[in-house]
């Protein structure tokens, strides 16, 4: 027999030990290779890996989208894409909804921990009302003044897409260069839907040929060309301007190429949309509601349940709101005549439009009239959030600011709106604010506004539901516009009763008026597109009942028109919050605090409201239980 020296063991030993980490690693890697084809191609063997496939899955099939939230790694995979909006797409993400649906709906629920249980109910109810939408794909308007490639594509470029480096600015001359691609798809889509009848009215036409015309023609002082003043190469120009690492001769390279692709993708793709809706315009009427499409009843019965998560009859929520308008009246009579400014002879909407004009109430119409109003609701957003300990135990870590809405598209937009912090930190919450004209910013109306996009509304809500831990990602971000509306009306009422509108009656008839709004929404909305009111009708009842200019109404009004339903989601969704809490009121008595009650509706991020009302009932039983 050899005799073993040990250095030959010692090479032996090595040679075993190398053959088995080999092995194990093999195994490994095989193990590996068969999760991770389960996990993309197949049923995933987890439901939790399911779930984030999903969100994986969505992230990666619009860029748009991984840039607006700013995911992390992903964005800068698709940084230079934009999203495939052809009619072959839309029927390739209805076939994989259905699919995605059946996947969920295949796991066994009975073996699935409360936490997934609820996670499985919240993304079943979005899939199953995605999938619902499918016969009314080709309604709506794809283009309009609220949304739309014409509008949506410069907002992305302008408030989401970095500019930080080199790669940054090769990725946003790529998205010019597809502008073009991205309009055809959107007229073919546009060319479908008008086959079948579904042609905007010809005012909402009026006012997306005037913003488009705008956008390609440029200032009319003629001191810079059409494309430099455009908003996708001042954006540019004013932020690479700022890179120190970057020489200025290749800056000027940049912009120059930036200049190239909007005059020579970019324009010509909206004069070729501007022409279609040109055309469009002849086949066009004014009538306003979606009744007048094939099957316009049922259509609108959707839309209602997309915004409301709740199954109502439009008949029922018309008479809601017209209760709703009766009781908050009377409470702005009160406040009213308890300040002298009772009038039996005129409606509501004309003294409160009288008191508008006041000028103790008004900002200057000017470039620092503007800047003061910023000033002034970061002010009333600073001074609530400091006060907020005896309401709250959450809050949300992304701070917020506030800005001008783009001055491009204000003209067709409502007052103001949220836009939520990126995923990966870049970027904080921000509360837009239309100051086309500074007398549409009444002071006394100021507070109501702030509360509702800020704090605590609508970025306490998104950005706490953005940074909740051990959640599957989709619940930071899934949209459920009645809870999230819902939220933010609820915390101006909140905001009252936490006694931020004491000594001060004219801001709380600043918040009356605000909810006297969303209680005539559920009335015109519902008078548009299931009573077949007017535009004008409409118009002159919201009027009549808030006191609103007539521009703002207007803008308002020609929203509805082009979002059915949407409107109705902000009371409804505040009325079954309020009913929830009085519920846990009642059954809880003293062991009800207001601060764990928000960390239920908050902890869970936005929900459909029938899943909100379950999670509010187990938090009462569990209390109980002790």
């Amino acid at each position: 027999m050899e005799q073993q020296t040990p250095l030959k063991m010692k090479t032996q030993k090595k040679r075993t030990w190398k053959f088995w980490i080999g092995r194990t690693l093999l195994v490994l890697l095989l193990i590996g290779g068969l999760w991770l084809t389960n996990l993309i191609w197949f049923k995933p063997f987890n439901i939790k890996h399911f779930y984030d496939k999903l969100f994986v899955q969505l992230a990666l099939d619009s860029p748009e989208t991984t840039t607006q939230l700013g995911i992390p790694v992903i964005y800068d995979w698709y940084k230079d894409d934009l999203d495939d909006i052809s009619p072959a797409k839309q029927v390739e993400s209805y076939s994989k909804l259905k699919a995605d649906y059946e996947t969920l709906m295949s796991y066994n629920f009975e073996k699935q921990s409360p936490e997934n249980q609820l996670n499985t109910k919240i993304l079943g109810f979005f899939l199953k009302s995605a999938i619902d939408g499918e016969p009314y794909q080709d309604y709506g308007y794809a283009v309009n003044q609220m949304f739309g490639v014409q509008s949506s594509l410069p907002s992305l470029m302008e408030s989401a897409h970095k500019l930080e480096d080199k790669s940054d600015m090769e990725a946003y001359i790529s998205r010019l260069s597809k502008f073009d691609t991205k309009f055809n798809q959107l007229i073919e889509n546009l060319k479908i839907s008008e086959s079948k009848g579904i042609i905007p009215p010809k005012f909402v036409i009026k006012i997306v040929l005037d913003e488009m015309k705008g956008f390609v023609e440029g200032n009319s002082d003629k001191k810079t060309s059409a494309v430099q003043s455009n908003i996708l190469y001042t954006n540019f120009e004013t932020k690479v301007d700022q890179l120190a690492e970057i020489s200025e001769e290749q800056k000027a390279d940049f912009k120059k190429q930036v200049e190239k692709e909007i005059e020579n993708t970019v324009f010509p793709a909206y004069k070729k949309l501007i022409g279609y809706f040109e055309n469009l315009n002849k086949k066009a009427t004014n009538d306003a509601g979606v009744w007048k499409f094939p099957n316009g009843d049922g259509y609108y019965r959707y839309q209602l349940k997309q915004s409301t998560t709740l199954e109502l009859d439009p008949e029922d929520v018309h008479q809601i709101g017209l209760s709703e308008v009766a009781r908050i009246k009377s409470e702005m009579n009160a406040i009213l005549s308890s300040e002298g400014y009772a009038d039996s002879t005129k409606t509501l909407g004309e003294i409160i439009q009288k008191l508008n004009t006041e000028d103790r109430f008004l900002y200057p119409n000017t470039e620092e009239g503007r800047q003061l109003i910023l000033d002034d609701y970061t002010g009333i957003i600073d001074e609530i959030s400091a006060n907020l300990d005896n309401a709250f135990n959450i809050r949300p870590k992304a701070g917020i600011e506030v800005k001008r809405i783009p001055e491009f598209k204000e003209d067709g937009l409502v007052a103001a709106y949220y836009q939520r912090p990126a995923m990966d930190g870049s970027r904080g919450g921000v509360f837009f604010a239309n100051l086309r004209n500074t007398n549409e910013t009444v002071k006394f109306s100021m507070k109501t506004l702030a509360y509702h996009e800020g704090v605590p509304g609508h970025h306490f809500q998104i950005a706490i539901a953005s940074e909740l831990q051990g959640l599957p990602m989709f619940r930071g971000v899934i949209p459920f516009t009645s809870y999230i509306e819902g939220w933010a009306l609820y915390t101006e009422q909140l905001a009252w009763e936490l006694g931020f509108y004491d000594n001060d009656p004219f801001g709380n008839l600043g918040r009356l008026q605000a909810e006297m709004f969303r209680a005539t929404r559920l009335v015109v909305d519902t008078g548009i597109h299931h009573k077949k009111w007017t535009r004008e009708e409409a118009i002159a009842y919201m009027i009549a009942n808030t006191g609103m200019t007539t521009g703002e109404v207007t803008s308002e009004i020609e929203r509805y028109i082009v979002m059915p339903g949407q409107a109705c989601a902000y009371k409804i969704g505040m009325i079954k919050i309020l009913e929830l809490r009085e519920m846990a009121k009642t059954a809880l008595g003293d062991r009800f605090d207001l601060r764990d009650f928000h960390d239920v509706v908050l902890k869970n991020g936005a929900v459909p409201l029938v899943v909100l009302e379950e999670i509010v009932q187990n938090y009462i039983d569990d209390i109980k239980k002790g």
